[in-house]
């Protein structure tokens, strides 16, 4: 499998909740002040590039978000992607701290999901770097198929509140996108984001957007969502097409299948046939090891690769106790009906809510570290992997060069711009320097800039 640049985009759910039981006295907004006031003294913005190589910010809607940095390796992607969780949960600690210095009987809770009580959306975007090609636009409706029927393995759990019902689905997202491939993001929030923004040499690469993915709290659940979706990638570029198993209708479809939970319920393809979601992730699954070399694999993605085909059988088979330790929605639907069952009571209960809500929940009330540790949920990092990610960048991307500027800037207190391609020294003399290649980790341009910026003589390259 070739080397690939991954990176996700997280927007967290944000809210001050009460601690005497009576309404927030903090809306979201002041919330987001209170969590991002350590980041404005430290850098006196809300937008920050950290020497990790990742961004943190707040965005519309004052959600935080963390974009980890650019990755090669899926181990790194997991570690990135939970030292985001990491430090936004400290900034929340230091956010409460902030409430009660002031007397506001109040405590910040961030959440890894994709909707808010009013029911707006909220996103996990990922991104693939792609080799560009002409025929861009002919991958990406291929590929819609397998996006919108993944669903039934990596959708962390959803229950749905309709029309005074409350039942079970795969996806918190898949019922809020709009169109299949489109160059919007709001407007019309499509499966694949087309505008061609590659952040990098443009003329070699271009960046796959992917917006439909749920925001996931068990790692192999992530691990699942990015690496089949790099496998798959693979074998497009290798010639591997899809063609034939197109949609008829991919909005009608990504909700009718996102409330079967049997996943076997088949929906129209655009030549005529029925298939079930199963059918089609098993039909591209198999596809893709067809093309694939296993023994070459990394064994994260020989883990993939037998997690990918573990999920497809507990949901043809009905039990999905092979993999309710892994798979979010399995994980959640076995916790709310255990409680349902020693409470006796159902979907609809508002406590069933609360205990959804705690699942998802980052800050100190959350259940993922207990589930963790009890055997509930399987992780596949660890913590020191982790305190790494939070300082230290991914060492073999782009990342690494600019996490070393960074970090030489903070440590020698020094003003640095920065982007995901371009850095700059804010003294007055320097030029921009533009990282255009995402898979190089090495630069002379960029030791010469550190040595100035810790106040040696460069040394010049050769």
């Amino acid at each position: 499998m070739r080397r690939r640049v991954v990176g996700i985009e997280t927007e967290y759910g944000l809210t001050a909740a009460s601690t005497t039981g009576a309404p927030s006295p903090v809306d979201a907004d002041r919330a987001a002040r209170y969590l991002f006031d350590p980041l404005l003294h430290r850098g006196r913005s809300s937008n920050l590039f950290l020497r990790n190589g990742g961004r943190l910010y707040l965005d519309v809607g004052s959600h935080p978000e963390y974009a980890t940095a650019e990755c090669d390796r899926l181990e790194d992607l997991l570690a990135q992607d939970r030292a985001g969780s990491v430090m936004l949960a400290d900034l929340a600690v230091s956010g409460d701290e902030a409430l009660a210095a002031e007397g506001i009987q109040a405590r910040l809770h961030l959440f890894r999901n994709n909707l808010d009580a009013a029911g707006n959306s909220f996103g996990c975007h990922e991104n693939y770097l792609l080799h560009r090609r002409r025929d861009f636009h002919d991958v990406a409706d291929a590929l819609v198929a397998f996006f919108i029927t993944r669903q039934i393995l990596v959708g962390s759990g959803h229950i749905r509140r309709q029309s005074g019902q409350a039942t079970y689905a795969f996806s918190q997202r898949a019922d809020q996108m709009w169109d299949a491939v489109s160059s919007a993001t709001t407007r019309s929030r499509p499966i694949i984001n087309t505008r061609d923004e590659p952040l990098a040499d443009s003329g070699s690469y271009r960046r796959m957007h992917v917006i439909v993915g749920d925001t996931n709290v068990a790692e192999p659940t992530t691990a699942l969502k990015v690496g089949s979706s790099e496998l798959l990638l693979s074998a497009v570029e290798d010639g591997l097409r899809l063609a034939d198993l197109a949609l008829a209708d991919p909005m009608r479809a990504i909700r009718e299948i996102n409330g079967d939970l049997s996943g076997r319920e088949p929906v129209d393809l655009a030549d005529g046939r029925r298939m079930s979601a199963t059918q089609i992730q098993r039909e591209i699954r198999d596809r893709v090891l067809a093309r694939t070399d296993i023994e070459a694999l990394d064994e994260w993605h020989r883990y993939v690769v037998d997690l990918w085909g573990r999920g497809i059988e507990a949901l043809e088979s009905g039990d999905w106790s092979g993999v309710d330790t892994e798979l979010d929605v399995a994980i959640k639907r076995r916790l709310v009906e255990s409680y349902i069952s020693r409470a006796g009571t159902d979907l609809g209960d508002p406590r069933v809510a609360r205990l959804e809500l705690s699942y998802h929940d980052i800050t100190a009330q959350g259940l993922r570290p207990r589930m963790e540790t009890s055997g509930l949920m399987r992780r596949l990092t660890t913590p020191e992997s982790v305190a790494q990610a939070v300082d230290i960048p991914p060492a073999t991307t782009r990342a690494a060069l600019r996490g070393r500027l960074i970090g030489a800037a903070e440590d020698a207190r020094r003003d640095l711009t920065a982007d995901w391609v371009h850095v700059r020294l804010d003294d007055g003399s320097s030029q921009p320097l533009a990282l255009q290649d995402p898979l190089s980790h090495e630069d002379p341009r960029v030791d010469v800039l550190v040595e100035r910026i810790r106040g040696e003589a460069p040394t010049l390259p050769a």
